[in-house]
Order: structure tokens, then C-alpha cells, then sequence
């Protein structure tokens, strides 16, 4: 990418000052105490024949109290049917029969305080990908600007493509002036960047008004096809999983933004996994309640990092020193290990599913299997989890893989506590064989519906009903029954992705193979306008106000407004 012109931050003595001590007083959560009660005020002086009595003193004035946070939810489950052959779990090589209590996790209820979309579909819930609201008064898109990154080389190119969400970060002031690389733009309040990884193998920093470089890419040495994501604390961390072999060992590599160095890598061909492919696809989670990180590998093992984080916002140092725990497990009937889906997590649960069909629950306190479902096919898609009168429940969709090249893709609702089965349906779908396996069915992660479409979710399915066609559906979530349909020309692995209006009015952005975004009213259906982008559509968009971004195969990251 053409590097843009970056203001030297020398010469900024008069900052320096302010700035160190904004520093300081933020680092240590420095809070200036409210001054005391005030005394009472002195009687009058006496006026025979009229005595004045003291007046009496003000009530002191209570501090101001935050609000408080929700409390994590915690689901305590038993144990039932895993469908699981085995399980154990590791660190430094050591089998536990428990982890150590520093390494239980239970979520927040909030992923981050700070303003953007920080993983792949937003949250631990994967069930969002959008900040903000977008107006929406034309019902229109605009291309605003597109940016390059290198052609690289074949067959993989540049660009992004399946899964290839960006994140969107609007940095807090301490955050953001920590970072020299931005330059100028270190001084610029309310700067929002785009950070978005590339099938070239290097990590892209955008502005996401104007689509210009913010600071030189980190180039990572092999293809990035996931998702990066970036610490919900708004700390200088990413974390980027590589998708194929090229040039370096592949695996995840952590990055400090300060200085844009590699402060961790979590090699893909990991001696304890059961399988030998090493990339990871899957965009993982950070718990800033532990300081830890899970993510799945395609390799088959199940990941928890206790990242021990040191950042020192005055010396501006960010370190952090990994302790690695490992979950592998071996399904009853299935001998296809990868997880390729990002994990979603409620509370103390976490969900996933991996390439032979095996859906399963974890408990984070102590790592243990609660339930197994077997999908009966490769299930790549995130698994959004929402909660139904405080209990969790999964909506999850499979491919055509195993069971293809004709078969049935297969869109279910289940209890998150139990694994039931809630209700399914199914739907026809075509690949092929010859000259080359092609899968189709659910590639997209579903959209759980909220507000005024909150009583349906959306799935989208590749080569269904026939090979080179798409098909969304909104299904009813309390009987599965669809509430609309919306045949696509072109099929599509790109997630559907909402936005709200002021008034509450909610809108879908859909990608399709060929390159078109089609935006949809999410209560009918109805296409209201469409854009054609260069480039082939795997990848997901990210929303942050009215600007979607959104990166095609080839060369392209696209800057979109939603009028």
C-alpha cells in the first residue's frame, strides 16, 4: 500500500507536559477527592432585641456513584452424555485433572467499555459486528473510497477473503497518544481506525473516514483468511491467526501496536494437537476480567492463554508472558478434527463446533465437556449465542461437505445448557465433486435478530437450492417457521450483517460471491439498494456508525456509507 504522508511528532514541547501528566493521572486512576462538607455558617451577629439562631449546616453532598456493572452470569450445569470418546487437559505438558483456579474464566457481561467492534462479530457472543447507529434517511449506499493492498501472489492474492472481518476502534486519548506509529494522528480526538488483515500475509491500518494509511502494515509472512482482534481494554494488542503456510511457521501471532513488534507466537503445529494443519481461522475472545485469550485451532486443540499483560502507559512498554492451557478431545463417531468457527462464549460456557460435526459446551471453571451434539456435517460457521428469559440458546447451521456433494444443509436451534435440539430445518443444496470438492451450505454466521426483528434469526446458505445460488431466510425463533425468503443470484459466505437506525428500524448489508453488496429491511426481506464492489465477496463487513467496511479478493478494502 502507498504510504501516506505522517506528520513528524517532534517540536511538540507545549504537548509534552500535558500530555505526560494525562498519562500519569490515567495510569494510576488517579481521582482528585471532593473537596470536604463545607462548614456551617456562623451565626449572625446579635441585633437586640431580635436574637438570631445559628443556621443549621448544609447536608453534606454525596459523591457521585458510577453505575454498576452487571454481574457475570454463571450457569451451573452438570455434566451429561458428552458423546465425547475422551478429553483431558494440559499445561506445560502436565495433565490436570482440574486447571488452577487462576485460569477459570467467567465472561463480563460486556465485552469492552470502549467504543467499536473488536472481534470477529463483535463480541463473545458473536452476534453483532456493528457500533453505533446508521441513519439510514436514503435507505442508499455510497462507495466512498477504496483502498489497495498488495496484489500478492497466487493462488491467494491480496484483499481478504472467508471469514476477513476488520475491526473498528475508536481509541481513548491515552491509547491512542501511546502509539508513535499513528503520527499525527496520535493528536486527533475521536479518531477512529480500521484494522484490517490480508490475504498478502500483512495487517492493513486505515482511517475510516478517508480510507488512507494511518501507519506502516505489519507483515505477518503468510496468508491471513480469519479475522484479527484486538483487546476489548483498547490496549495496543492485536492478535492475528494465519490461514496458510508460506513463508514462516504458521500459527498466531500477538502484536504490540506501540512499537509493532511480535511480543508472542503460538505455533499452529503444536506437538499435542491430533491433527497436523496448523492455521487458525478462528478470531478469538480476550477476557479482560482474567487478562486472558481463547481461541480454537484448526490443528483440533482448544486454547486458554493467561496472558500476564504488562503495560506501563509512562514508559510505554506493553509486554506480555503466556501460560498455555490445551483441551483436546477425541469425538465418539468422527475422526475430522479443525476448529474453524471462532468460539462463542456466555457466562462461564463456551460453544464451538469443528470439521467432522461435533458441536460442544465447556465449562470455563474447570474445563470440563458439558454436552456434545453431533451436527451430522462440517460446521465452519460461528454459533451465536443469545439468552431466552436468562437461560442460552445456540443457533448454528451446517455444510454440505461429508454428506455431499447433494445433500441437506441443516439450520437448528438448541438449549445451550443441554445441547437439545429445539427445532431444525433443513435445506437442499449443491456442490460437486469433479474437477475439484466444492462444499456448499452454511459458510455465513447467523444473525440473531433484536429490537424490532427480535423475533427471527437469519441464515444464509452457499449453492442452495442449486450450485451457483444463494438463499437467505428468516426463520421464526421461537418455531424455526419462515418469516421470509430472499433467493440470491449468486450464493454467499459473507455473515449478514445489521445496523439500527435512530428510530430502531433495523438494516441488512449482504455480500454476495460476485461482488455485490445488497442492502435489505430486516422486517421483510425487501432489497432497497445494492452496490457493486471490485472483487469477489468471502469476507464479513464491520459497521461503526454510518461507515461499513468491507474487503473483497484481490486487492480491495471498500469504505461504504450508509445513507
Amino acid at each position: 500500500m502507498g504510504s501516506a504522508r505522517i506528520a513528524s511528532p517532534g517540536n511538540h514541547r507545549r504537548r509534552t507536559g500535558l500530555l505526560a501528566a494525562l498519562v500519569l493521572c490515567l495510569a494510576v486512576a488517579c481521582r482528585t477527592p471532593p473537596p470536604p462538607p463545607a462548614a456551617p455558617p456562623s451565626a449572625p451577629p446579635p441585633s437586640p432585641p431580635v436574637v438570631s439562631a445559628p443556621s443549621p449546616a448544609p447536608a453534606p453532598v454525596p459523591a457521585p456513584v458510577a453505575p454498576a456493572r452487571p454481574a457475570p452470569r454463571v450457569f451451573d450445569v452438570a455434566a451429561n452424555e458428552t458423546q465425547l470418546a475422551s478429553y483431558r487437559v494440559t499445561i506445560k505438558d502436565k495433565q490436570l485433572g482440574a486447571p488452577p483456579p487462576w485460569m477459570a474464566q467467567v465472561f463480563p457481561e460486556r465485552y469492552s467499555e470502549a467504543p467499536g467492534v473488536f472481534t470477529f462479530r463483535g463480541d463473545s457472543t458473536r452476534t453483532g459486528g456493528a457500533w453505533g447507529t446508521c441513519p439510514m434517511k436514503e435507505r442508499k449506499l455510497e462507495l466512498v473510497w477504496t483502498a489497495n493492498t498488495t496484489p500478492g501472489k497466487p493462488p491467494w492474492r491480496g484483499g481478504a477473503g472467508w471469514t476477513g472481518q476488520p475491526v473498528i476502534v475508536q481509541w481513548p486519548d491515552v491509547m491512542r497518544h501511546s502509539m508513535s506509529k499513528l503520527g499525527r494522528r496520535r493528536f486527533e480526538k475521536g479518531f477512529v481506525e480500521v484494522i484490517q488483515g490480508s490475504l498478502d500475509g500483512s495487517v492493513y491500518f486505515l482511517d475510516l473516514r478517508t480510507g488512507r494509511a494511518t501507519r506502516p502494515p505489519i507483515v505477518t509472512g503468510n496468508p491471513i483468511k480469519g479475522s484479527v482482534s484486538l483487546d476489548p481494554r483498547a490496549y495496543p494488542l492485536l492478535f492475528v491467526g494465519q490461514g496458510i503456510p508460506q513463508k514462516k511457521p504458521i500459527g498466531l501471532h500477538v502484536y504490540n501496536l506501540i512499537t509493532h513488534k511480535e511480543v508472542f507466537f503460538l505455533s499452529g503445529k503444536d506437538k499435542a494437537s491430533p491433527r497436523r494443519w496448523g492455521a487458525f481461522d478462528s478470531s478469538g475472545l480476550l477476557n479482560r476480567a482474567t487478562d486472558s485469550y481463547l481461541l480454537g485451532g484448526e490443528n483440533g486443540l482448544f486454547y486458554a492463554l493467561r496472558l500476564n499483560t504488562n503495560f506501563d502507559a509512562i514508559k510505554l512498554t506493553l509486554k506480555v508472558r503466556p501460560e498455555v492451557l490445551r483441551y483436546r478431545y477425541t469425538p465418539t463417531d468422527s475422526a475430522h478434527y479443525g476448529i474453524e468457527n471462532s468460539i462463542s462464549v456466555v457466562g462461564n460456557l463456551a460453544f464451538f463446533a469443528d470439521n467432522g460435526g461435533t458441536l460442544q459446551a465447556i465449562d470455563l471453571r474447570t474445563f470440563q465437556p458439558v454436552w456434545a451434539f453431533p451436527a451430522g456435517d462440517d460446521t465452519d460457521a460461528s454459533i451465536p449465542v443469545e439468552l431466552e428469559e436468562g437461560r442460552p440458546v445456540l443457533y448454528t447451521g451446517t455444510e454440505v461437505d461429508k454428506t455431499g456433494p447433494s445433500g441437506k444443509a441443516w439450520l437448528r436451534k438448541l438449549d445451550g445448557l443441554t445441547g437439545q435440539v429445539l427445532w431444525e430445518r433443513s435445506y437442499p443444496c449443491q456442490g460437486a465433486r469433479t474437477p475439484k470438492k466444492v462444499d456448499a451450505g452454511v459458510f455465513a454466521t447467523p444473525l440473531v435478530g433484536t429490537g424490532d426483528i427480535g423475533d427471527r434469526v437469519l441464515f444464509t446458505l452457499s449453492r442452495c437450492p442449486g450450485f451457483t445460488e444463494g438463499l437467505m431466510v428468516a426463520l421464526d425463533k421461537a418455531t424455526g417457521e419462515e418469516v421470509w425468503r430472499k433467493p440470491l443470484d449468486n450464493y454467499a459466505w459473507s455473515s449478514p450483517t445489521a445496523c439500527k437506525d435512530e428510530q430502531g428500524h433495523t438494516f441488512i448489508l449482504q455480500g454476495d460471491i460476485l461482488g455485490t453488496v445488497h442492502l435489505l429491511d430486516g422486517r421483510t426481506g425487501e432489497e432497497l439498494d445494492s452496490l457493486k464492489l471490485s472483487g469477489l465477496i468471502e469476507a464479513s463487513p464491520a459497521i461503526f456508525g454510518d461507515m461499513a467496511v468491507l474487503a473483497t479478493r484481490g486487492q480491495w478494502i471498500h469504505g461504504l456509507r450508509l445513507r
